[in-house]
């Protein structure tokens, strides 16, 4: 751990704990819902652990820039609603089919090209309506927990004054006592299963024409339209500009090399990438890679504990879970708030963006962010086909 500091691992660590504990219970019920064994769903979260583990390593170290990957939590939540029509090993072949279209959509440089001239203002905007929800939540629970939020206010005003290098850590440690002073269900009974030792589980997939295209296709855009896009705008807003082709390409293939394991989805991940981006992680941009390797590192450690780690992200309060978030990309909301603003002929795009995506509906399988995207372009298109006619 030579060069990394203690802002690099408390970055990369909480940008583990917010992206675990947002999702990892839909994750375990997309995989029962699909018919998984308890042994099977430790093998999920084993298999995505280890997955999003070596590819933020991988990414990070060679590019130099904070690779951050994760599973797609829209993609889980549209799972949820389908994977039970299709038998597990149709499901895992689905899986298969997305990471090969993911590696044809890697491969071709002018449509990464054409998704990279996609004006700031809208990414921005796209970001911005992702976070908002996020840091919205950190008010939530002000009715019932009236204290705690109070708590973790404090800390954080207080910390942006006095030690704004460490917040995120005094955050981190904060979350932790708190969790282990609520007590809250930490021996749940539906998940007791997640205390035996993990371990990979292999199932023959099987590829059938209607889990393809039910499941597949489906999976394969929200992926790419809902989690790699952002996540290529978060690199950029935030001035990193590497070449996506070669870590997009990598990323399908471990995802078509673990899909029989439970590996679902793996992609750039946009609001846990931003924890290991911001100022307070380090005011070197160029040494921030290393909160991404941190991350890469907890994955592991994450995937390798599977039982006990996830057992413990279960048992964590919503509302210390909304408070990490919330606070933690406080001031990346605030970046993307500005950028998306900053071009006058772009702000009613922007907004459009924005707030169709911080709605948060879904129509014919495809999130808001997806939607909020289209309208946003179209709305510029328009725009700039009437200023050129006028």
């Amino acid at each position: 751990m030579r060069g990394f500091s203690i802002q690099h691992i408390s970055a990369g660590v909480t940008a583990v704990i917010v992206g675990y504990s947002s999702a990892v219970v839909i994750v375990i019920d997309v995989a029962k819902r699909a018919g998984a064994s308890d042994a099977m769903v430790v093998s999920w979260l084993l298999a995505l652990g280890l997955g999003m583990g070596l590819t933020c390593i991988a990414f990070s170290w060679l590019t130099k820039v904070p690779v951050v990957t994760a599973w797609s939590t829209p993609g889980a939540a549209f799972l949820l609603t389908t994977i039970e029509q299709y038998s597990y090993s149709d499901a895992l072949g689905a899986f298969i089919v997305c990471a090969f279209l993911s590696l044809i959509t890697a491969q071709s440089r002018p449509l990464l090209k054409q998704i990279s001239r996609i004006p700031p203002a809208i990414s921005s905007a796209l970001l911005a309506g992702i976070l908002l929800p996020l840091c919205l939540a950190i008010f939530n629970d002000v009715n019932e927990f009236p204290y705690i939020v109070a708590l973790f206010l404090s800390v954080y005003i207080a910390g942006s004054r006095f030690f704004p290098q460490k917040l995120m850590l005094v955050l981190l440690a904060l979350s932790l006592i708190v969790t282990v002073f609520m007590h809250n269900q930490a021996s749940n009974p539906s998940y007791s299963f997640l205390l035996a030792a993990p371990s990979p589980v292999w199932v023959t997939p099987t590829f059938s024409w209607s889990a393809a295209m039910g499941l597949g296709v489906p999976l394969f855009i929200i992926t790419t339209l809902a989690q790699n896009l952002p996540g290529i705008a978060i690199h950029h807003i935030n001035g990193y500009f590497p070449d996506h082709k070669p870590i997009l390409s990598g990323i399908a293939v471990v995802q078509g090399i673990l899909a029989p394991f439970g590996g679902f989805t793996f992609n750039l991940a946009a609001i846990t990438a931003a924890v290991c981006m911001g100022n307070e992680v380090d005011k070197d941009k160029q040494q921030r890679y290393k909160a991404a390797i941190a991350a890469g590192i907890a994955y592991l450690i994450v995937g390798l504990c599977a039982s006990v780690i996830v057992a413990l992200f279960v048992s964590m309060p919503k509302v210390i879970i909304h408070l990490l978030a919330g606070l933690a990309l406080l001031a990346t909301l605030q970046g993307a708030f500005s950028k998306s603003m900053e071009t006058q002929s772009h702000r009613a795009p922007a907004l459009l963006t924005l707030l169709c995506t911080a709605s948060g509906f879904s129509l014919l399988s495809l999130p808001s962010a997806v939607w909020g995207l289209g309208l946003g372009i179209g709305l510029l298109f328009v725009q700039t086909r009437k200023d050129k006619s006028a």
